[in-house]
Order: C-alpha cells, then structure tokens, then sequence
C-alpha cells in the first residue's frame, strides 16, 4: 500500500499465435483454456497481445523476453535457457531486452486485435 491506497500490479504479456495452434487436450479443453485467458486478458490490470505466426517481423526470436519493474522503479530482466537462467539488472543489459520488448509490442497485434484472434480460434475448435 502506498498512502493508503492499495496498488494493483500491472501483467502485461505476449502471446505466440503458434501456442493457439495447439489442441492440448483436445478442443473441449482447449476452447476452455482459450476461456480462461480470454477472462484473464480481459481484466482491468492486464495486457495481452498475439504475434502473428505470418509476421515477417520479430523482435525476440532469441528467446522469451521477461520484464520486472519493482515498486521503486528498478527495472530486471529474466533469461532463461533449457537449463539455466539469469537474472539481469545490468543498465545496458535490462535497456537491451526492454528495447527488444517494445519492439516485439509493435510488432505484434494489438489488445483488441489480440482478443478477436483468440475468439475465433475458440469458434475454430
């Protein structure tokens, strides 16, 4: 709490359409999944957006991308391999990947346009 106010964390995150391809489980239990992040996706402190599997453009094709911005304004990264990750909380180094972040969100779709891909490829199943 801050002042007295409660503060409420902010989620913003990525998604490769290439994820919503899959059927794990099989369509019933994909279509609910599908629900899940849609009812997720559609709350008040959280961001989604969908990169396109036919984007000629992508920013972060080294690996995932994971940003933690601390209450006092500290900002880290996260890169993490099959076996083994690291904390990075380098200037240059954490400037570097939220560079390549910010890239990948204009790359990508927007929320709306986001929602509605993940909509239909509900209605596909």
């Amino acid at each position: 709490m801050t002042n007295g106010e409660a503060t409420t964390t902010t989620c913003d995150f990525m998604l490769e359409e290439a994820v919503l391809l899959r059927r794990p489980g099989g369509p019933a239990v994909t279509r609910e999944l599908f629900g899940h992040i849609l009812e997720v996706a559609s709350l008040r402190n959280v961001t989604l957006q969908a990169m396109p599997v036919d984007s000629e453009h992508h920013a972060c094709l080294e690996g995932p991308v994971r940003l933690l911005e601390t209450p006092e304004g500290h900002t880290f990264a996260y890169s993490e391999g099959q076996e083994n990750g690291r904390l990075l909380a380098g200037v240059k180094e954490v400037a570097r990947i939220h560079r390549r972040y910010a890239r990948l969100r204009s790359q990508a779709l927007s929320p709306k346009e986001s929602m509605g891909l993940l909509e239909r490829r509900r209605e596909e199943l």
